[in-house]
């Protein structure tokens, strides 16, 4: 590993993988692949963006094991039937067989299709990931949940298949734009809001130096990111039960994405960073929580220049019964109730499946007419 690197271990039994954090991971990545592999090569899925910037750097990382490799176009687009299908053929045309690694190189959009396409390819075959982006590497990359969208919402057609490996390569993050790496932080933040306040206290004190790029900061959070996602889903691998609370914001996000086409106008983390700001007003309204949880969540996002309105999304909104319609469809929907993630306070997280949906359009009906 490179010096300074560091490994938390999600232990799942036989399913059980390392995830390593650190700078210069890609320039080493034959060798952190190379245990795992029946024969020197390996299927990569990526998109457009990353292969512009990081591909040769992998390739030549994975030095003397052959590489294969398929661009998909970048975006939330992607993650749908069209896209994975063809990643599928492409798989399977390069008769990739079940000894063989697929890689997902790239943010969540690929991490998700690849490790769907792994899952069900020959019935799944394994797969690495190497997460290109701050939300990647903090959430999606880690915890075996992959999948695409479909037109009746995010995220619905999938199967929990865990990587053999996830390489966060810290280095790789100075690519990213500013916006992105803002999305990514969004989800930082909720693992502070859920169940650590501790880190949130962090956050609040580290977060503009990450943010403008230091190594030491961004590693920090993301093996914490890593460490505490990583604890929760040995404990309920399938969401049955406390994996729920990485949910926190993700009702609200979900439906927001949905209601703006999965576009640029919201970025994945910005949706949950409204999500999670909306989750903690709820909770404040009924009771849950004081007035100062919310107004804190508040002030730190604003603080780091995030989204935390639905004044602060360009363009035209459904009205509070149309976004409610569309939470409906959401995955979390229990015996056709909303299940919520709310908060006691900072870092006390809760599952509520009976969350009054007068409250909920309340909520809604305000936060649009502040646009």
């Amino acid at each position: 590993m490179t010096d300074g690197a560091e490994c938390v271990r999600v232990d799942l039994g036989p399913r059980s993988y390392d995830v390593r954090i650190g700078a210069g991971l890609l320039a080493r990545a034959g060798a952190e692949i190379a245990p795992l592999l029946a024969r020197p090569r390996v299927a990569v899925l990526t998109d457009e963006t990353v292969a512009r910037l990081h591909l040769e750097a992998l390739r030549d990382g994975l030095g003397g094991i052959a590489m294969t490799s398929l661009a998909l176009p970048a975006g939330e687009a992607t993650k749908g039937w069209p896209e994975f299908s063809r990643a599928v053929d492409w798989l399977l045309a390069g008769k990739v067989e079940r000894r063989d690694i697929v890689v997902a190189f790239g943010g969540g959009v690929i991490g998700d299709l690849a490790g769907f396409a792994a899952a069900v390819l020959r019935r799944g075959v394994r797969f690495v990931q190497i997460p290109t982006t701050l939300l990647a590497q903090v959430d999606s990359s880690v915890g075996g949940k992959t999948g695409i969208n479909s037109v009746h919402g995010k995220n619905l057609i999938g199967a929990f298949h865990q990587p053999s490996l996830v390489l966060a390569d810290i280095a790789v993050l100075e690519t990213l734009p500013a916006r992105d790496f803002l999305s990514g932080y969004g989800e930082v933040v909720k693992y502070g809001l859920l169940g650590d306040a501790a880190f949130f206290d962090w956050l609040e004190a580290n977060g503009p130096v990450l943010a403008r790029g230091d190594r030491a900061a961004r590693q920090a959070a993301v093996r914490r990111s890593v460490a505490m996602k990583a604890r929760i889903v040995e404990r309920d691998e399938t969401e049955e039960g406390d994996r729920a609370l990485l949910n926190l914001g993700h009702t609200f996000c979900h439906a927001l994405e949905k209601a703006t086409g999965y576009s640029a106008r919201l970025l994945h983390g910005e949706g949950v960073a409204i999500g999670c700001t909306l989750a903690f007003e709820l909770s404040q309204r009924l009771g849950l929580c004081s007035q100062e949880a919310p107004s804190r969540v508040r002030a730190h996002l604003r603080a780091m220049g995030m989204k935390v309105d639905l004044s602060d999304i360009p363009g035209e909104l459904p009205g509070a019964e149309a976004l409610m319609s569309l939470m409906a469809q959401d995955k979390k929907v229990v015996d056709g109730r909303l299940r919520f993630i709310l908060a006691r306070g900072i870092g006390e997280a809760l599952v509520a499946d009976d969350v009054p949906g007068d409250a909920v359009l309340r909520l809604l009906e305000g936060a649009l007419a502040g646009r």
